[in-house]
């Protein structure tokens, strides 16, 4: 057994100062405050001097490290998320490669999971292939814009149906119920996601039986239906808002570019705080910063100017949320990790509790990393 002790423990609403918490076989096996719950003799301690515990962050969405792609090189890619206290983290395939960069690209994936230095990788995040093309970096090179055809599709179905645990869809695409349906015979428990859409409630209505539970980058990437002059239409952000039981991805930039500030602070007060859910979406792109945007050191941008996701580590993307909105430490960690294992169907993590993994981070009030353990295990 094993002990964290001089901790502050973050639990899902709550804190717990001067605590401690025991580790057995990978395993939280209990808590409380340590001038109540003796450590047995001979137990391994580790002494976290007053530093908040909190259980693993859960970035359910991101496609790179800093510098590289997951499917380019998913070790460095999964370390890099690691040292910044990603304890899982699902790589974001992509809309722009055709039928056979998405079967090399679940097979690369695939064979990184059993890579023990990748042990923070839990599957897949499925951002297309059937997403809107107007909308998203790269589009330019969308070989999906056609027909949906099961010819075209169910190889990717086949090959990523035990990894895949988001899919994400555009409802407004001729014949996406077709294509959502076959996700959901080879895999009953897929989770699908809106994401680069334009969507009207009423396809978002047909899609949200099948297991509609996510808002993919709410309000980035998602159109405006404007049907009479000066009325505001109906679309993809009102319908996320509306809906109770759909999370909210947030990209939390330093700069509030993804998502205003009073934005986030709006989509927090409709949504509620088990609602949302921080992502990274880190990307690879180089293309240079455009007009307006000097000194934004944190987004990337594709070569024709469009914002290209983010060079974010979700321990930033709650740093941030705490700056923007006023986020306490217990808010983001459950933004960041309980929301996400909800979302995704991690039960086994996601908040301290008796029977969950050890995925547990050490940090300061500022969500700066000291030391990371997986299954009860510090991580070099």
């Amino acid at each position: 057994m094993k002990a964290i002790v001089n901790a502050t423990l973050v639990m899902r609403d709550h804190l717990i100062p001067e605590a401690v918490l025991f580790i057995e076989d990978g395993m939280i096996a209990g808590f409380g405050e340590m001038r109540t719950t003796p450590v047995p003799e001979g137990c391994e301690t580790l002494d976290a001097g007053g530093l908040f515990v909190g259980p693993g962050l859960i970035d359910i969405h991101t496609h790179a490290s800093d510098r590289v792609f997951f499917i380019d090189d998913p070790i460095a890619a999964a370390r890099h998320h690691l040292r910044h206290g990603t304890t899982t983290v699902l790589p974001a395939l992509y809309f722009s490669m055709d039928q056979q960069g998405w079967l090399d690209s679940i097979a690369c994936i695939r064979k990184a999971m059993a890579d023990p230095r990748c042990a923070n990788i839990g599957g897949l995040y499925m951002e297309g292939p059937y997403l809107n093309p107007k909308f998203g970096c790269d589009k330019e090179n969308n070989p999906w814009r056609g027909p949906i055809e099961k010819a075209q599709y169910q190889p990717i179905i086949d090959a990523a149906k035990d990894l895949a645990r988001v899919w994400c869809v555009a409802p407004e695409r001729e014949h996406i119920l077709d294509y959502v349906r076959d996700v959901k015979a080879a895999n009953p428990n897929a989770v699908f996601a809106v994401a680069h859409s334009e969507a009207e409630p009423f396809q978002l209505d047909a899609v949200k039986p099948y297991g509609l539970r996510i808002g993919t980058h709410h309000t980035d990437a998602t159109g405006t239906i404007e049907k009479y002059p000066e009325v505001k239409g109906v679309c993809v952000d009102e319908y996320v808002n509306f809906h109770d039981d759909i999370y909210a991805e947030l990209i939390c930039d330093s700069r509030g570019i993804h998502v205003d500030p009073f934005m986030l602070r709006l989509v927090r007060k409709i949504k509620g705080d088990d609602r949302i859910i921080l992502i990274s979406d880190a990307y690879a792109a180089d293309g240079p910063t455009p007009p307006g945007y000097d000194g934004v050191y944190d987004i990337n941008f594709d070569w024709t100017g469009e914002i290209a996701g983010s060079k974010l580590t979700l321990d930033v993307a709650c740093r941030n949320m705490m700056k923007h909105t006023g986020a306490s430490i217990v808010n983001v960690f459950q933004f960041a990790s309980y929301n996400p294992a909800q979302a995704t169907g991690f039960t086994d993590r996601g908040e301290i509790a008796v029977g969950k993994r050890a995925d547990l981070i050490l940090t300061d009030y500022n969500m700066e990393v000291k030391t990371i353990l997986i299954k009860g295990e510090e991580q070099p």
